[in-house]
This record gives C-alpha cells, structure tokens and sequence, in this order.
C-alpha cells in the first residue's frame, strides 16, 4: 500500500476550485473557509511533491498534471459515493438524500404536481434539485454532483440507464393577432424561418424542435434565441415570432392571460420523451425505478 494517500476532502477540494475556478467560491462550495480550501490543496500537492495549480492574484490555473488529477479524482469521489450509496439503498431505499437536476422546459411544469407526492409517499426522502440545461445537467451527473437527471429525450447525456416517464407533444404558439388564419394543426413547411424564436443552445428542447421539422434551414434562419419558455411566450405575445412549445407548459398555464394561439405540430417526430436517467450501473438503481414509479403515478 502506498504511505501518502490524497484523503477525500483533499480531492473535493480540488474538484471544486477546477468546477468554481476560484478559491472563494470553492471554499462556499464546500462549505469551508478559504483558508481551509486552500491548506488542504497544498498539504495535497505537497503530499504528491508536485504543483497542481498556479496561483496569481488574478487567475487559477491548474498545470497539465493537474487537469488529469482533477479528472482522476471525480472517478475516485464517484466511487466513494456509490459506496455509501450501496449502504443506504440496502438499508432503506427512497429515504435519506437524494440529488436531482430537472431541465427549465420541465422543472416548472411538473414538479408542482410532483414533490407533494413525493412528500406524502416517501416522507423521509431528502430531495435536492438543480435546475440546470440539458448540457449542464448531464454533465452534473456524469462528475458526482447529482445522483439522476430529470430530462428529455432524446438526448446524448453519456453513459446512462433510463426510465421513459411519458411523451409530451410539441405546440406551435402564434400571437393572437397573427395576421394570417392559422390552421387547426400546423406541418412543417407552414413554419417561416424568419419568424422561429427558440430556446438558446444547451437547451434539449431546441435540438426536439428543429428535430421535429427536419428543415436544416430553420436553424439557420431563427436568429432570436430566448433564455427560458417563459421568456419565448412574451416574445410570441409581443408579436416578434411563433415558437414551439411542450404540451405540459401549456397545460400548466403558461399562456393564461397571453392571447396567445398554441396549434399541434404534426411530424414524425412531434413530440419528446420525459425519462428519469442516471449512472449506468449505479448501486441506486432500483431505487430510481421505485421513483419512477412514483413519477408515472396519475399520468394518462
């Protein structure tokens, strides 16, 4: 066995100065002091007799060597976490702490009717969320820093196993005051690429959208890009364009008091897949399909 081993805390403080790139905000991330963040750093460098990072008043910068121990160390605290895991998965599942990213185009529109649900059926349940973009979500999972990843498929998110939760059809929402008559159900060819407002990159709902219309140069025409669906529906009501929009955003309400006239999109590929993903082999598995269960619960 080798004498110096890099203890846990000194790994997850360095994991997070790479993440926050300063060492205040890993220190917060910790829940450290800075002072503590950075001591533990150095006692680790001087433990491998080596520099992991450049300090300088301005910028963090880690060396190459560090860069591979960073990515080393999120495989280590990974494994350290699917330990503990095991343990509390065997002692009681769906109690405890459980961490879930949910993307914006869901995380508002179900987990009203969700979380009292959750409360009712698993009381002992801890449950964190994030709200995170497709991309950053599926990055969150992949280094430790949620355990699943509510989202939409499909979508490239790595190394996954799912559950499919429900489909969720895709709308065309024009202004009411549009100045043509607009059709009971809209096709692909009836949508102008200077009029297409959609969802900024990162966004899985832009790849669905641009995926059900199967027009390469929609993507290209439709410059304006919105931060959030909400932020896309007053575009619409505003009369700068039509977007797409999720079924569940409109059930939930979101074009109450807009005006706004919210047609189906008929394609081969109008609608997307809601689906509870996590780790491939994680030793929580069929915790998260007892969640997904609960998820589907009322669902037609």
């Amino acid at each position: 066995m080798h004498p110096y081993l890099p203890t846990l805390k000194q790994l997850q403080y360095l994991t997070a100065l790479k993440e926050h790139g300063h060492f205040g905000r890993a220190a917060e991330a910790c829940f450290v002091t800075q002072s503590t963040l950075s001591a533990g750093i150095r006692e680790l460098e001087s433990l491998l007799g080596l520099m992991l990072v450049e300090r300088t008043r301005r910028v963090v910068r880690f060396t190459p060597l560090g860069d591979r121990i960073v990515e080393q160390a999120h495989k280590v605290l990974r494994e350290a976490e699917q330990l503990a895991d095991l343990a509390m998965s065997a002692a009681k599942p769906l109690a405890g702490e459980l961490r879930m990213a949910v993307i914006p185009t869901i995380a508002p529109f179900l987990l009203p009717a969700l979380l009292p649900r959750l409360r009712k059926e698993r009381p002992e349940l801890k449950l964190y969320l994030r709200e995170e973009t497709s991309a950053a979500a599926c990055d969150s999972l992949h280094h430790g820093r949620v355990d699943c990843v509510l989202l939409a498929l499909p979508y490239a998110c790595g190394d996954i196993d799912q559950v499919p939760l429900f489909g969720d059809k895709l709308l065309v929402a024009y202004p009411g005051d549009y100045p043509s008559d607009i059709p009971d159900a809209i096709t692909a060819d009836m949508l102008e690429p200077s009029e297409l407002l959609l969802l900024e990159d990162g966004h899985c709902l832009k790849d669905h959208a641009l995926a059900a219309c199967n027009r390469p140069e929609l993507r290209a025409g439709a410059t304006m890009m919105g931060t959030s669906l909400h932020t896309l529906v007053q575009m619409v009501a505003n009369g700068l364009g039509v977007t797409m929009l999720p079924q569940m955003a409109v059930d939930s309400g979101i074009l109450d008091g807009t005006g706004i006239i919210a047609r189906p999109l008929l394609s081969d590929h109008d609608s997307r897949t809601i689906a509870l993903v996590w780790r491939k082999n994680s030793p929580r598995e069929e915790e998260f399909k007892m969640l997904a269960d609960i998820m589907k619960a009322d669902r037609p």
